[in-house]
């Protein structure tokens, strides 16, 4: 009888059937490639999974401005381009990244302008992710009067909204200082438009 063992070990080949239902805290070494079935839930991933990803990009709707007041990035006349993500846990951050489709001219010295992103969380106000960003010129040498600049300008973002509530990311843009012809155009060109992809990533 079985229960009359009281030293020694049994070798696997005395064993027989299926492993009974035993506490497993003590197995290791077990390999990934052996799960066949189930769903491993998302905190069981560890850190730096993708959670979940939207991206869109804005081209349809050609906008410019002389102003030094910042102006929302729109997708149509007088409607902000909101991209909005709803972190899945406290603990995950935003990776924001994209490119401003711009062209800028300006005659004269002082030639600069400004980017900015910025985010709101929930029913909150928008508030600035980064500094200034400012791009562009600024010269006195007359050499280097009647600049122009026009492409792609990228930005990189990682943020920690630290909630379960809806976060929307808007662009904003404007020109650095007023006078000498300066002006700046978002979307200038089919190839030039706005992007903006946001990744929620575990923490």
């Amino acid at each position: 009888n079985a229960t009359e063992l009281t030293s020694g070990t049994l070798p696997m080949a005395r064993l027989s059937g299926t492993l009974p239902a035993l506490n497993g805290s003590a197995l290791t070494a077990l390999n990934g490639s052996n799960i066949s079935s189930g769903t491993l839930p998302t905190a069981r991933l560890g850190t730096g999974k993708i959670l979940q990803v939207v991206s869109e990009q804005r081209g349809m709707y050609n906008q410019n401005t002389t102003s030094t007041t910042e102006q929302d990035v729109e997708y149509s006349s007088g409607n902000t381009w909101e991209m909005a993500i709803t972190p899945s846990a406290t603990s995950s951050y935003l990776w924001i990244t994209g490119v401003y489709g711009v062209a800028f001219s300006a005659s004269n010295t002082q030639n600069r302008y400004n980017l900015k992103p910025y985010i709101k969380i929930g029913s909150g106000s928008y508030a600035q992710m980064l500094g200034n960003y400012t791009t562009g010129y600024y010269h006195s040498n007359s050499a280097q009067y009647g600049m122009q600049a026009s492409g792609l300008y990228p930005f990189h973002i990682k943020f920690s909204p630290n909630t379960t509530s809806e976060c929307k990311i808007k662009l904003t843009y404007r020109v650095q200082h007023s006078g000498y012809g300066a002006s700046i155009t978002i979307n200038p060109h089919t190839g030039g438009e706005t992007r903006m992809t946001v990744m929620e990533v575990s923490g």
